[in-house]
């Protein structure tokens, strides 16, 4: 199940939003056309990507940014662009420019030390705006908890596209990481899921004052959780959970026995 989008559009231009996007691809591009696979790319990664147990040594600070604007596969990029693009152009709008930029790379900070808490030990390289990117999603929570998200859903062959709360889209997800980070060895590489549980907690609470300053309970009560202005409406998304029809047998034919 896939976010592509969601109903609440932006009162004004993501200008931070496009030009983080710009800057993981341009990024991506770059380092993929000048560092070959093998040597030159393990020495990239070491160079730009946190390593949790120079981070415990003291060490390596300065990943701790550098490591969100690098990525481990064009998937890898374009997964992350795709929930920056969805998510975060609200958040800009609500927070400012400035302010989002800055609460943008704080999440991200708090995503990689989450990540090295895990397993201080490990000499794994973590890279990848998600940690960053999920501090938005726990902001959008917050936020607009009931603002439509269309999703797409793939069952084998079944493809459908609806549309359903973002509570249920965030809340989900998140699950999914505290779940991925109970059952997944943190040293032996993938998905950094403590990273992104970090960094939607961190999100979440740097986004409360935010909140507060809106009105907090009184802001969800006036605005029912939904955007505060109103949702962009797609004709071909779906309001409801998909149902599969039931294939009926054909009926039998009397004359047909014992020929």
């Amino acid at each position: 199940m896939f976010p592509l989008r969601d109903h609440n559009p932006s009162g004004r231009t993501p200008h931070v939003t496009y030009g983080l996007m710009a800057a993981n691809i341009i990024a991506f591009f770059w380092y993929s056309a000048n560092f070959a696979e093998g040597a030159a790319l393990a020495q990239f990664y070491d160079a730009f990507a946190v390593v949790p147990l120079e981070i415990s040594q003291g060490e390596g600070y300065g990943t701790l940014v550098t490591s969100m604007f690098a990525h481990a596969g064009l998937m890898h990029l374009a997964g992350n662009m795709l929930f920056l693009w969805i998510f975060g152009d609200n958040i800009e709008d609500e927070m400012g420019p400035v302010t989002y930029f800055l609460f943008y790379l704080a999440c991200g900070v708090a995503a990689a030390l989450a990540q090295v808490a895990a397993d201080p030990q490990s000499r794994i390289p973590t890279v990848g705006a998600s940690g960053a990117i999920a501090g938005v999603m726990g902001a959008y929570l917050l936020l607009y908890p009931k603002a439509k998200v269309d999703v797409l859903l793939i069952l084998i062959i079944f493809f459908r596209i609806f549309s359903i709360p973002a509570f249920w889209v965030l809340g989900t997800w998140f699950a999914l990481q505290f779940f991925g980070g109970f059952t997944t060895r943190a040293d032996d590489g993938g998905v950094a899921y403590w990273a992104h549980a970090g960094g939607f907690v961190a999100g979440l609470l740097l986004c409360l004052p935010l909140w507060t300053k809106r009105g907090g309970p009184r802001f969800w009560t006036r605005t029912d959780g939904h955007p505060p202005h109103p949702e962009t409406r797609y004709s071909y998304s779906q309001n409801r959970m998909p149902k599969v029809p039931r294939r009926q047998p054909p009926p039998r034919n009397p004359g047909s026995w014992g020929k």
